[in-house]
């Protein structure tokens, strides 16, 4: 079933029990505050991620995990420098689980959320990175194969901060 993105349909399926899992496949997504990142400027405000932290850091106070996987490619964009050090380390501090990894083989190249290990929400984005649509995804079958790549990914993952250690500091 297609849903719009940022709908109250789109934000029920983040009402999850127990875990909120996120894999990212994309190199570049939609961002206002890489423009600052890219000309050195102070980080701007960024409403949108501080709800997400607040989402997150309640999520955890409720005994829940959110975590996410983002597969990359080397060398890192742009976007993926802006991102593993503006954008993810606030997640971190809040309670989300970010691990980074290079490796692919058997991981879908299509963005998903998997929650409570039930619930697949596919999404879409366009060549700038902007997410276009959302598909709420019921075939059992698919969704088996969803915690297997879940599972694959976060063990193939390294932690934010391991990740940052070695691959951003020369």
């Amino acid at each position: 079933m297609i849903i719009t993105p940022r709908s109250p349909e789109y934000w029920r399926a983040f009402e999850f029990e127990h875990t909120a899992f996120r894999w990212e496949a994309h190199q570049v997504y939609e961002d206002e505050a890489i423009r600052a990142f890219l000309a050195r400027e102070p980080k701007p405000a960024m409403p949108g991620k501080e709800r997400w932290c607040a989402r997150v850091r309640e999520a955890r106070a409720a005994g829940k995990i959110t975590a996410r996987v983002h597969g990359v490619r080397e060398p890192l964009t742009d976007y993926l420098m802006y991102e593993l050090t503006w954008s993810y380390p606030p997640n971190v501090a809040a309670g989300e689980d970010i691990r980074i990894t290079s490796v692919f083989e058997g991981l879908p190249v299509r963005d998903f959320w998997l929650f409570d290990s039930a619930t697949l929400l596919w999404l879409d984005y366009d060549a700038a990175g902007r997410l276009v649509s959302a598909e709420l995804d019921d075939d059992p079958a698919t969704v088996v194969r969803a915690n297997h790549w879940r599972d694959a990914a976060m063990h193939a993952g390294v932690a934010l901060e391991d990740y940052a250690r070695e691959k951003l500091v020369a």
